[in-house]
């Protein structure tokens, strides 16, 4: 657990030992959040009592959302609910996308060709999500499943594999099915741990993804600082977003 007192708090959830803030957590500081880091499938608790915090983010991971099995999959299932009912934004990254949906009555699921997504591939706005996102950018993934828009929620970016690549819920809630928080080390270390995984159906080799790193990684920084600056702002910060902004 990190944590700083005086800041504004974010609770950041792994679904690995590993796992690691990366460019989401330089953001959130520079933004004036302090982290409360929990791995529930390390055995830390979630915490019952939200208050606390101003933000809840659930990162990915390698299992399915559908693997109630996981330990940690099972304990954020079981406590998705209290997040939804509290005074807190979400953000869901990949895993923690697909597990809200489903925690809203969605589908998760693979795709029906068994195509994956793993590398840096193209996501295009909608006409509900151009405030936040560019018409077309590419992305990073690390996915063999994809989510449906959870009913009440809104489609934000489309894609070519898994046409279904960012959501929100009342402007509150969002999933996203990439990766924001992957910078150069944590991406040399997934491709270090899971090289094996990059010869699935559809899938970059570790070249192709470095390639992709170098050309797009830039860009792809700067529109999370953007997004988050708009809708991850601690309470009190004046934001450059509405719903009168469409």
């Amino acid at each position: 657990m990190n944590c700083i007192s005086g800041l504004a708090k974010v609770l950041l959830v792994f679904n690995s030992a590993h796992g690691r803030p990366g460019r989401v957590g330089r953001v959130l500081a520079d933004l004036g959040y302090e982290f409360d880091i929990r791995r529930p499938g390390e055995g830390e608790d979630l915490p019952s009592d939200l208050s606390p915090y101003q933000g809840v983010i659930v990162f990915g991971g390698p299992m399915s959302a559908n693997d109630d099995h996981e330990p940690n999959v099972a304990r954020i299932m079981e406590w998705l609910p209290r997040v939804v009912d509290a005074n807190v934004w979400y953000l869901g990254i990949c895993l923690g996308a697909q597990m809200m949906a489903r925690n809203l009555g969605a589908v998760v699921r693979p795709h029906d060709g068994a195509q994956t997504e793993i590398g840096y591939y193209p996501a295009y706005a909608t006409d509900a999500g151009r405030d936040l996102f560019p018409a077309n950018m590419m992305v990073y993934h690390w996915h063999s499943e994809g989510f449906e828009v959870p009913a009440g929620g809104e489609l934000l970016m489309t894609g070519d594999v898994f046409p279904n690549q960012a959501y929100h819920v009342d402007r509150r809630i969002w999933g996203i099915q990439f990766h924001p928080e992957v910078d150069d080390d944590i991406h040399e270390s997934w491709l270090e741990r899971a090289a094996d995984k990059t010869d699935r159906p559809n899938a970059q080799n570790p070249d192709q993804q470095r390639a992709g790193r170098r050309k797009h990684d830039a860009a792809f920084g700067e529109w999370f600082a953007a997004f988050a600056g708009k809708v991850l702002l601690p309470t009190g910060a004046v934001s450059s977003f509405s719903t009168q902004d469409r």
